[in-house]
C-alpha cells in the first residue's frame, strides 16, 4: 500500500521501507515521528487530507543537500557581480507503517518543520547576551558618574540649621510684608534678601535707611509715596 503525504511544502509518494530526504525537521537521529498531512492512502483520496490517516517514519540523520552556486551579474554596472553558495538543510527518514485511520491516537509526535530553529535560538541568545552586556555597562557608568555625598563633620551635625525667611514666616518669626502697599511676592523676596522680615524693622527706618533701601531695591522715592513706614507702624501694633 502506498500513500501521498505532504511535508516542507512538497508532496511525496511513499511506501513502507522507503528512504526519503525531506526538508529539515525538528527531530534527532533515532526519533520516531509521524506525518499527519496525508493526501491519499491507497484508493482513498482526501479533501484535501484523509482524516485519521498518517505515515510513520524514523529519523536516520540530519544532512545537507548538494552545494548550489548562485552567480548574479548586472549588465548596466560593469564589475558588479556576486557569487554565493548554498546547501539546503535536509532530514533523512525511513518510512515505516502507513495508517489509514487512527493516526491521531497513535501517541507518536508529529513531524514539525525545523527550518530556522537553530538560527532563531542563536538570535535569541545573541540578543539576550547583548542586553545583559548593555545593562552591565549602564550600571558601571552610573557607578562611576554618581557623585559621592560627603559625610557631615561633627561640627556640622551639632550646629543648628539656620532658618530661611520663609521658614521664619511659617513659624511666626517674620511678618507678611505683602500687606504693605505695592509689595508683591517678588519684592518681598528682595526685602528678605536684605534682612528685612518684620514690620517693626521698617517702622524703625530713618531717612538714611529709606534712601539706602530705595537704592538697593531699585525703588527710590516710592517708599515715601507708598507710606511704608506709617503702614508698618500700624501693622506692627
Amino acid at each position: 500500500m502506498f500513500a501521498v503525504m505532504k511535508t516542507g511544502g512538497k508532496q511525496y509518494r511513499v511506501q513502507s521501507g522507503d528512504v526519503l530526504r525531506v526538508e529539515k525537521l525538528n527531530a534527532e537521529a533515532g526519533d520516531e515521528i509521524q506525518f499527519n498531512e496525508v493526501l491519499m492512502v491507497g484508493d482513498t483520496v482526501g479533501a484535501p487530507l484523509v482524516e485519521g490517516a498518517g505515515v510513520k517514519a524514523t529519523v536516520i540523520d540530519q544532512i545537507k543537500g548538494p552545494k548550489t552556486i548562485n552567480f548574479v551579474k548586472r549588465r548596466r554596472k560593469h564589475g558588479s557581480q556576486r557569487r554565493k553558495g548554498h546547501r539546503q538543510q535536509l532530514t533523512l527518514v525511513r518510512i515505516g507503517d502507513i495508517l489509514e485511520s487512527g493516526a491521531d491516537k497513535s501517541g507518536i509526535k508529529a513531524a514539525v518543520s525545523g527550518r530556522g530553529i537553530a538560527f532563531a535560538i542563536a538570535g535569541v541568545a545573541a540578543a539576550a547576551g547583548a542586553a545583559a552586556a548593555y545593562a552591565a555597562t549602564r550600571s558601571d557608568d552610573k557607578a562611576e558618574t554618581a557623585p559621592k555625598k560627603a559625610k557631615p563633620s561633627a561640627t556640622e551635625k551639632a550646629a543648628p540649621k539656620a532658618k530661611t525667611a520663609k521658614e521664619a514666616s511659617v513659624t511666626g518669626g517674620a511678618d507678611d510684608l505683602k500687606q504693605l502697599s505695592g509689595v508683591g511676592p517678588a519684592l518681598e523676596k528682595k526685602l528678605h534678601a536684605e534682612g528685612i522680615t518684620t514690620f517693626a524693622q521698617i517702622a524703625a527706618w530713618t531717612d538714611e535707611d529709606v534712601e539706602k533701601f530705595g537704592e538697593a531695591l531699585s525703588f527710590k522715592g516710592r517708599i515715601e509715596r507708598e507710606g511704608w513706614i506709617e503702614q508698618a507702624k500700624e501693622l506692627s501694633k
